[in-house]
């Protein structure tokens, strides 16, 4: 009987030690996984991400069955209103109050600078959608960030040595004062230049502009072959419809650095056919990307920007490594998102660099001629593929301290 008593003592003293291992390598804070979307819910940004990246984050949620390691996903989102301090408020907020583990979205560069310093404080992540700054992934990296779909080098390099090549040599610029802006300008600088060309002048306009007719009258005056437009969004789409109407597009080509599938939409095609660009998304690519955005549409009455498509790939990826990793800890969760490749429709074999670069193809695009669109939505036309390691900044260009380490 001692014996039988002790083998039982023995068996069941096994079983606590493998329940206690197996919490202790399965752990979820507060028994659950929240993610919060951070963004435009309602400004000049707000079509490009917004609500439908929202919806794409619940997509995301959903299809990973709503739950990771027995505890629930949980989507939130706030609007930054495109403001620094309000974006940094909400997020630390978030970050010691409301449980949330990972923020996402930004779509505003001094928002994602912000923000991705309280997740490293806060030992959270950060993931940017359409943030353009370099310095995200530069200077200012931390170990618990990601960027998952362009910056300004991505946005330009390319770009700029395609049109130089075609003997349009001479740029002006039309920036957005702001980060953002500031470094599409310094990288698509650099490109033209690099590339042999000349920019002879830019004028810098506030964020969220209406009227571009003294900026247009100076991109004008310059004489210059190409008018680039640094900005987005609603600015974008403001610029382009006014240097319509003042003929600038009769004498000089409108070159934008960021094009999103919303702002075309609401451009259409008579103002924004021939426009080049590099995106790193298209709905109507192949039959998976064709797939997903579908079911997007059915939900948000839109077919997906590449922000929105970014968001579901980039939660897909997050809560496959909490999966793997057993645990929600930032710092755990980023190194197995660094392990594991990004295979899904939006990304093919991409990777996460330690500065928290997503390497993944680019693609060179242009706006199709009325004409040439076949359906609602038929609005690119894919013009040439960049492999990611020649679409984004090699990794010891960046200044990134946590590459040095590798």
């Amino acid at each position: 009987m001692r014996l039988q008593s002790a083998v039982v003592a023995a068996v069941e003293a096994a079983c606590l030690l493998l329940s206690f291992g197996s919490e202790a390598r399965a752990q979820i804070s507060d028994d659950v996984v929240r993610i919060g979307v951070l963004n435009d819910q309602s400004g000049l940004y707000a079509d490009l991400g917004g609500p439908g990246t929202v919806t794409a984050a619940r997509m995301a949620a959903e299809d990973a069955g709503g739950s990771v390691l027995g505890k629930p996903v949980d989507i939130i989102f706030a609007d930054h209103q495109n403001k620094a301090d309000i974006g940094a408020a909400i997020a630390r907020q978030w970050f010691e109050a409301g449980k949330v583990d990972m923020a996402i979205g930004f779509d505003n560069s001094s928002v994602a600078l912000a923000v991705e310093q309280l997740a490293a404080e806060h030992d959270r992540i950060a993931i940017a959608g359409a943030v353009g700054s370099t310095a995200f992934t530069g200077k200012s990296c931390t170990p618990t960030e990601a960027s998952w779909i362009y910056d300004s080098y991505a946005l330009t390099t390319s770009l700029a040595k395609a049109i130089v090549a075609q003997g349009l040599d001479t740029w002006f610029f039309i920036t957005v004062d702001y980060t953002f802006g500031h470094s599409l300008e310094a990288d698509a600088t650099s490109a033209v230049q690099a590339a042999g060309g000349k920019v002879l002048g830019s004028v810098r306009h506030p964020l969220n502009t209406a009227d571009f007719s003294s900026y247009l009258l100076q991109a004008q005056a310059s004489g210059a072959k190409v008018v680039a437009f640094a900005n987005g969004g609603g600015d974008m789409v403001n610029a382009i419809k006014q240097a319509n109407e003042f003929g600038l597009t009769k004498n000089q080509t409108m070159v934008t650095l960021l094009v999103f599938l919303s702002d075309v939409h609401a451009m259409q095609l008579e103002a924004a056919q021939g426009l080049k660009f590099v995106t790193g998304f298209y709905w109507d690519r192949n039959d998976e990307t064709r797939a997903w955005s579908k079911r997007f549409f059915e939900r948000q009455g839109k077919m997906p920007t590449m922000v929105q498509a970014s968001a579901y790939s980039a939660i897909r990826h997050y809560l496959a490594a909490v999966t793997s990793a057993g645990t929600d800890e930032a710092k755990t969760v980023m190194a197995k998102m660094r392990e594991m490749p990004v295979n899904d429709f939006y990304v093919r074999n991409g990777r996460l660099r330690e500065d928290g670069r997503l390497v993944h193809d680019m693609y060179l695009a242009q706006v199709k001629t009325p004409p040439e669109s076949a359906a609602p939505w038929d609005y690119y036309r894919i013009l040439a593929t960049i492999p990611g390691d020649q679409a984004f900044r090699p990794l010891d260009k960046g200044g990134c301290p946590l590459a040095a380490q590798h």
